[in-house]
């Protein structure tokens, strides 16, 4: 059971103070932030890929390279890659450097992106949203396989029989495939045999089950093996040494942060009645102490089925030294407490077996 965190480097105003901190400042705490996570034993370390003033992080392998080189452990991965509006090349070639700078650490999350932000500034057209995944999936994959691509499509030029430089360490570099729970990403994650991260943010995640099963099932069909499939999920969260202290530090920046995505979106107003029934067992915040956040992500693997968490904070912006202590928290308090209990659990059920 792999433990993570995970990260959109968010630069929106501090609600307490009102002040807005430099991109350039936000950078500088990420990567001590990933330098510390890797020191307390995390996994793995996920950023998130934004087009807009209020996120930092535009280019995903940039910051995950500068903490490279500070660190020996921890995998390094996007959060997602906003793959339809990039160059499947170029986001192959930047991957491929990270992972040699890390020493074979690496991953990419592939996924269509809940912003569109990236489209226009880009030049794509919204209308192709679905096609443009579809086909520079398909290319990310066959430079994943080969040095030499042969390919081509409607939204790229062709590529004939061309060596794509530099190569990854790891044979093939991972892709795991980010979705929001749609049935057809799930599906298509499934019959290419890639990993699987949902992002469970909202309602309760064991309706997220049936997503999973879908995805073993499609994945079965096609003749991959399912036990070695990994399945992750990414869900906001805080942990603090005391659940209630925790849930008065994250509430604020939480918030404002779904109020300001709401008003674009249309939801409904998000006040401390609706933070609080989804920090409940059954809800998809995962905010407390210690022991709260590990029996909620223990729970979530057992009924649900993921092989690994990443803990998205902060959410919004919330001062440095509180995240880096949710970080310590994590790894010193809470991954312990998972992996110890979810390898017992393992272990009875493989002797039911």
């Amino acid at each position: 059971m792999e433990i993570g965190i995970s990260t959109f480097v968010e630069t929106s105003p501090d609600v307490h103070t009102g002040e807005v901190m430099s991109h350039a400042q936000r950078l500088r705490e990420v990567v001590e932030e990933i330098v510390l996570a890797d020191q307390v034993g995390l996994d793995v370390y996920g950023v998130g890929e934004h087009h807009r003033k209020d996120y930092a992080a535009s280019s995903p392998a940039v910051v995950l390279a500068a903490a490279a080189a500070q660190t020996k452990r921890i995998r390094l991965t996007s959060a997602v890659t906003v793959l339809s509006s990039d160059d499947p090349v170029r986001v192959f070639q930047d991957f491929a450097t990270l992972d040699g700078i890390s020493n074979g650490r690496a991953e990419i999350m592939a996924g269509r992106g809940s912003f569109i932000e990236s489209f226009p500034l880009f030049g794509y057209d919204l209308q192709d949203y679905d096609e443009l995944f579809d086909e520079k999936l398909d290319l990310l994959l066959k430079i994943c396989e080969s040095e030499k691509v042969t390919w081509s499509g409607k939204h790229r030029p062709a590529i004939d029989n061309l060596g794509v430089y530099p190569r990854p360490v790891q044979n093939p570099l991972p892709v795991w495939i980010g979705s929001g729970g749609n049935r057809e990403s799930v599906i298509r994650a499934g019959l290419l045999g890639l990993p699987l991260v949902l992002a469970i943010i909202g309602g309760r995640p064991i309706q997220f089950a049936p997503l999973v099963q879908l995805y073993k099932r499609a994945a079965a069909q096609a003749g991959h093996d399912v036990s070695k499939l990994s399945i992750a999920s990414h869900s906001h969260g805080f942990v603090g040494e005391d659940t209630e202290a925790a849930a008065d530090k994250f509430f604020p920046s939480t918030q404002a942060s779904m109020n300001v995505i709401g008003r674009e979106r249309g939801w409904g107003h998000y006040d401390r009645a609706s933070f609080d029934a989804a920090r409940s067992p059954e809800g998809a915040l995962y905010v407390g102490d210690p022991e709260t956040v590990a029996q909620k992500i223990i729970n979530l693997r057992k009924h649900v089925g993921i092989t690994r968490f990443f803990l998205h904070v902060p959410l919004g912006t919330m001062p440095h030294e509180d995240v880096m202590r949710a970080i310590e928290l994590l790894g010193t308090e809470v991954a312990p407490r998972v992996r110890e209990e979810v390898a017992r659990w393992e272990a009875e059920n493989e002797a039911d077996i």
